[in-house]
C-alpha cells in the first residue's frame, strides 16, 4: 500500500514523520496541507487543522508522528524499528522523543522568526508553496502575513521572550556541542542505525534548525557531524560511509556511553523544569474540574490543544509557557516503557535516570491520563492518586 503524507517542507511535527517513512521504505506521496482536499476531505475527519496526516489508499487516517511510528512498528513494516530491543535504549528513545519534539521549540521557534532578515525571504516563498499552492502576490503575501503572525504567537507561549533569548541561544549552542561530541563514535544517536530518539531530534533539527537559512548557517559551521546526521536522517540508507558504515546495530549490551549521559544530563537541566511545571499546573487544573466527563478534553472547542499557562523559572529566568497535553501523552509513553519492565531491569533504567538527573520523568504524573481517541487527546477517568507526585 502506498499513502498521501500531508504537511508542509518546514514543518517540525511532519518532519519526524517524513524521515522516518523515508528510512523505512515505506511508499508515500508529499502532499501539501493547502490542497483543496485537504481541508476539504482530511480535517472534517480529523477534527481540527493539524499536521502531518498520513492517509492510506483505503481512506484510513493517521494523525501526529508519534502515532505513525507506531502504527508502521506495529505492523512489522519498519526496516529499522523505531522502538529499541533493550530496556534502557527503549526508554532513552522515549526521552529523546520527547525532548526533541517539545523540548527544542524555543530554539527552533526564535531561529526561524527572529532573524528576518536571513529568514524572512526564504520563509515567505516556503510557507505560500505549501499553504496556498499557486498563489502569488498580494495574495502570497497576506498568506505569509497570517501565518506568520500565528508562529510568532505561539514562539511567545513557548517561552521566547526578550528576557530569555540569551539563554535560548546559549542552550542550543550547548546542545549543538554535545549532540556533535555524542556523534563522533556514531553515525546515529544510539549506534549504527536510527531509532526513535533520533526521529524525535530530527522534528526541530531538520525543519527549523537545520533548513531556515540563519540557522542552518550556524549548525553548518558549528556542528558539521550534527549537520551530516541531518542529512543522514533524510536519506534512504544508512548513508554512514564517512563514519567507516558501521553494522545497522544499536550500542552492544544496552550499553550508554558517557557522550549520551552528557546529552541527558543536558535534557534534566534544559527541560525537566518545564515538565515539573506542565505536569504541577495539569494536576492542579484536574483538581478544579472533577466533574470532567472522560472521554473529552474539558475545552469549550475540542479541537483546542492548550488547557492553560504555567510559569515556572528556566535557567534564572521567569517564563509562562502553554500547557499541552499532547505533551503529557508522550511523558506517559516513557512512563508506561517503565512500568512494562522486569523488576531486574526497571532498577537498570532507573539507576541510569538517576545517574542523569532525570529520575522525575518516572514520578511526574498526572491525576488522569491522557488517551488519543479518534485523533484528539482526551481525558481518561479518574486515577488512583497514591502513585501520582505533585510538583510544587
Amino acid at each position: 500500500m502506498s499513502y498521501r503524507l500531508y504537511g508542509t517542507p518546514g514543518s517540525l511535527y511532519t518532519g519526524k514523520a517524513r524521515s522516518y517513512l523515508i528510512k523505512q521504505g515505506i511508499p508515500f506521496e508529499n502532499r501539501a496541507i493547502g490542497e483543496p482536499g485537504f481541508r476539504e476531505r482530511i480535517v472534517p475527519r480529523i477534527g481540527r487543522w493539524i499536521m502531518p496526516v498520513m492517509e492510506g489508499e483505503d481512506g484510513e487516517l493517521l494523525q501526529d508522528g508519534s502515532a505513525i511510528i507506531d502504527h508502521f512498528d506495529a505492523l512489522g513494516a519498519a526496516r529499522w524499528p523505531a522502538r529499541a530491543p533493550t530496556p534502557r535504549h527503549r526508554v532513552i528513545g522515549q526521552i529523546f522523543e520527547l525532548f526533541g519534539g517539545e523540548g527544542l521549540l524555543r530554539p527552533a521557534m526564535h531561529f526561524r522568526w527572529n532573524f528576518d532578515e536571513v529568514n524572512q525571504p526564504f520563509l515567505m516563498r516556503d510557507f505560500t508553496s505549501a499553504l496556498a499552492p499557486g498563489a502569488s502576490g498580494a495574495e502570497a503575501a497576506a498568506v505569509f502575513d497570517f501565518a506568520a503572525r500565528r508562529m510568532r504567537k505561539a514562539m511567545a507561549s513557548f517561552g521566547v521572550s526578550e528576557a530569555s533569548i540569551p539563554k535560548v541561544e546559549a542552550s542550543y549552542r550547548t546542545f549543538l556541542d554535545l549532540f556533535e561530541r555524542h556523534l563522533e563514535d556514531s553515525p546515529y544517536l544510539l549506534g549504527g542505525r536510527p531509532s526513535l530518539g533520533d526521529f524525535g531530534l530530527i522534528a526541530p533539527l531538520y525543519a527549523h534548525l537545520g533548513r531556515d537559512p540563519y540557522p542552518a548557517a550556524m549548525m553548518k559551521s558549528r556542528a558539521h557531524r550534527v549537520w551530516r546526521w541531518v542529512e543522514r536522517m533524510n536519506a534512504p540508507d544508512l548513508d554512514s560511509g564517512d563514519q567507516g558504515s558501521p553494522e545497522p546495530m544499536l550500542f552492544a549490551d544496552d550499553a550508554v556511553p558517557e557522550t549520551l549521559l552528557s546529552l541527558m544530563r543536558f535534557i534534566a537541566e534544559d527541560y525537566l523544569p518545564e515538565v515539573r511545571a506542565f505536569v504541577a499546573f495539569t494536576n492542579q487544573w484536574l483538581a478544579a474540574r472533577p466533574d470532567l466527563a472522560t472521554g473529552t478534553n474539558g475545552l469549550d472547542r475540542p479541537s483546542e490543544r492548550v488547557i492553560g499557562r504555567a510559569a515556572f523559572e528556566w535557567r534564572g529566568v521567569p517564563l509562562e509557557v502553554a500547557v499541552m497535553p499532547y505533551r503529557l501523552w508522550l511523558l506517559q509513553k516513557i512512563q508506561d516503557c517503565v512500568d512494562a519492565l522486569a523488576p531486574e531491569e526497571r532498577q537498570s533504567v532507573e539507576s541510569m535516570l538517576t545517574s542523569a538527573g532525570l529520575q522525575d520523568l518516572v514520578t511526574l504524573r498526572t491525576l488522569r491520563r491522557v488517551e488519543r481517541v479518534d485523533h484528539l487527546e482526551v481525558w481518561g477517568p479518574p486515577l488512583d492518586p497514591s502513585p501520582v507526585v505533585v510538583p510544587t
